[in-house]
């Protein structure tokens, strides 16, 4: 295996899906940037910026490139021709009216969830990410920084912890690299890490001061709102000096949920558990007498705001699902009538 994949992160897991082994050498790269319908890939050749198949430019959205994929490029090395299986896959479904899977990265180890020791910091918004990190198969890290700032970093810390028990928590001045020794730990030579969070926490900076040159361009989140501006415009792929991957993900107004029960369950855990001791087993945890969720916020064994953050990522976990069931099933209905109606022409023209 080349040092170069390597340092792009290959591992057995992909090239073991490759029936020429010789690929590796020649046709086998990386998806480190998209725009539109071209993808910039890096190979044992270069970086070459690339089109899509006519098969891949048909596909649904979840079968497209995304950044951090390792893709097979055809023989001309112009097109990619297939997306190799995915060890992982961070996603979402489509904003506004887009009712349909969006990937966002592919292929990370490590999702690093960053948040600001300030008025941003949002256990509600922490507890999504997390879910979605659970459904995406890689480990989530919290990221805590403008530490430096923060009157008291050990109650944002202590905040942390208390959304899922046993994710870690670092905590990070972003401008300052002797400070992010925590961060460093977690990113070894094949690690692929994504930066995810909203925008204006400092995942840019992150970024810079852990690649030690400007990657990124940076902005401070509005004083007034607390609100930052988007200073990453897409998704990236960078290469550390030191090893390792990383992926600056954009900050993202809508990060609606779909398909996510087992996920919810792995946050939600506490809950659920609770939720078994209850007097009803439809137990909606409002008024039901018996209701042991009821009781541990009564004797302040659990916040009500984690039982309402539950309910609402339930209610829109649902509601995505099952509106996502039904556009596949038109989908299938609509593909059968076109075969149906294919066949019946081929009939005409055969009598």
């Amino acid at each position: 295996m080349s040092e170069k994949l390597q340092s792009l992160g290959l591992v057995p897991f992909f090239i073991s899906q490759l029936a020429d082994p010789g690929i590796v050498e020649t046709r086998l790269g990386r998806v480190t940037a998209v725009q539109r319908s071209r993808s910039t890939v890096v190979c044992e050749s270069g970086e070459r910026i690339v089109e899509l198949s006519l098969t891949l430019q048909k596909s649904a959205a979840i079968d497209r490139p995304a950044v951090g994929d390792w893709i097979v490029l055809d023989e001309s090395l112009s097109r990619i021709e297939q997306v190799l299986e995915r060890k992982s896959l961070f996603k979402r479904l489509g904003a506004g009216t887009n009712n349909e899977i969006q990937p966002i990265a592919a292929n990370i180890d490590i999702l690093f969830i960053v948040t600001s020791c300030n008025e941003e910091f949002n256990e509600s918004r922490l507890e999504r990410y997390l879910a979605l990190c659970a459904e995406a198969g890689a480990m989530p890290v919290i990221v805590l920084t403008k530490t430096d700032l923060a009157g008291d970093a050990g109650n944002f810390v202590q905040r942390a912890r208390s959304v899922q028990a046993g994710v870690p928590v670092e905590m990070a001045n972003a401008l300052d690299p002797d400070s992010l020794d925590g961060v460093r730990a977690w990113i070894d030579r094949t690690t692929t890490v994504a930066l995810v969070g909203s925008s204006g926490v400092g995942k840019s900076t992150l970024l810079n001061t852990l690649a030690g040159h400007t990657l990124a361009a940076t902005s401070e989140i509005r004083e007034q709102d607390k609100k930052g501006r988007h200073t990453t415009t897409h998704r990236e792929l960078h290469i550390l000096p030191t090893g390792g991957l990383l992926i600056d993900v954009p900050g993202m107004r809508e990060l609606r949920v779909a398909e996510l029960d087992q996920s919810l369950g792995a946050v939600f855990e506490d809950i659920q558990l609770l939720a078994k001791q209850c007097r009803f087993a439809d137990c909606g945890h409002e008024t039901e007498p018996g209701c042991a969720v009821l009781r541990a916020i009564q004797e302040q064994k659990l916040d009500d705001r984690r039982l309402a953050n539950y309910r609402k990522l339930m209610r829109e976990n649902t509601l995505a699902t099952v509106t996502l069931a039904e556009k596949r099933s038109q989908g299938r209905d609509f593909a059968k009538m076109v075969q149906e109606g294919k066949r019946i022409k081929q009939k005409r023209l055969e009598t």
